[in-house]
C-alpha cells in the first residue's frame, strides 16, 4: 500500500473526518427525560433507524434525522416532537473535525487530491467542510447522486464525476457498514480504516488500519 499512489483519495466525512455528534444531540434533548439504560437503547436505536432510512430512495437529510428520531421515540415510549428532530438537524452544521484531521490532511493534499464522499444534503455539509482545514478537489453529496451509502449508486456517481475508476482511489472510513464494506464490493482495493471505535475490526475487507488521520501519509509514502 505504502507505494501506490492513488489519482485521489475519497473520504467518508461525518465520523470519519467530522465528529459526529448524533448521540451527544440526542442526549441533550432526552437525557432529563429517559433514565439511563433507556437512553442508551434510545441513541441505539437512532443509529439504527438512520442507517434503516437511507436504504431506499433518496430523500432529504433533515427527513432522515426526523424519521429516525420518531421512530426511535416510538420504540424507547418517549413523546415524538418534530421540534426536537429539527434541533438535532440543525447542530450538523455547527460540527468541527477530530483534533486530528487538519493537519493529517493538510500533509497529503500537497500531493494528492482529496475528495469527500457524503452521506448529506447540499445545504449542510459546506460548512463542516470548511472546518477540515485542507483543500479538497471535489465534495459529493448523497443529494447530488440521489442516493446514500451504502448503496453502489453514490459511489458510482463519485466515479463518473471523478472520470477514475475504483482502482484510481484510495477510500478512506470509520465505517464498515457505510462505506468499506461497498467499497470491497465495487472493486476498491486501495482502502484505510481510520479505528475510531464506531465499529469491531473486519479483516476481510481488506484495508489498512490506522488510529486517527495523522496515520494517513504514512500509508501513501508521505
Amino acid at each position: 500500500m505504502t507505494a501506490f499512489r492513488p489519482k485521489y483519495i475519497t473520504f467518508d466525512c461525518y465520523g470519519t473526518l467530522t465528529h459526529f455528534r448524533m448521540a451527544e444531540a440526542a442526549q441533550g434533548l432526552y437525557g432529563d427525560r429517559l433514565e439511563p439504560s433507556r437512553m442508551a437503547a434510545f441513541i441505539r436505536s437512532f443509529a439504527a433507524y438512520r442507517l434503516d432510512e437511507i436504504l431506499g430512495d433518496w430523500k432529504p437529510y433533515d427527513a432522515v434525522v426526523h424519521n429516525a428520531v420518531e421512530r426511535a421515540c416510538r420504540k424507547t415510549g418517549v413523546a415524538f416532537r418534530p421540534e426536537d428532530a429539527r434541533a438535532i438537524y440543525e447542530q450538523v452544521p455547527g460540527w468541527g473535525p477530530h483534533p486530528d484531521v487538519p493537519a493529517g490532511l493538510a500533509a497529503v493534499a500537497r500531493e494528492i487530491p482529496l475528495v469527500i464522499l457524503s452521506n448529506a444534503s447540499d445545504s449542510q455539509i459546506l460548512e463542516n467542510v470548511a472546518k477540515l482545514g485542507a483543500p479538497f478537489h471535489a465534495v459529493y453529496t448523497a443529494q447530488q447522486a440521489g442516493a446514500y451509502k451504502p448503496r453502489f449508486r453514490a459511489f458510482e456517481y463519485m466515479f463518473d464525476m471523478l472520470g477514475c475508476n475504483p482502482e484510481d482511489v484510495l477510500h478512506c472510513s470509520s465505517s464498515f457498514r457505510y462505506d468499506l464494506m461497498s467499497a470491497h464490493d465495487l472493486g476498491i482495493t486501495n482502502k484505510v480504516w481510520v479505528n475510531r471505535g464506531h465499529e469491531p475490526a473486519n479483516p476481510y475487507y481488506g484495508y489498512v488500519e490506522i488510529k486517527d488521520i495523522s496515520g494517513l501519509p504514512g500509508v501513501v509514502g508521505l
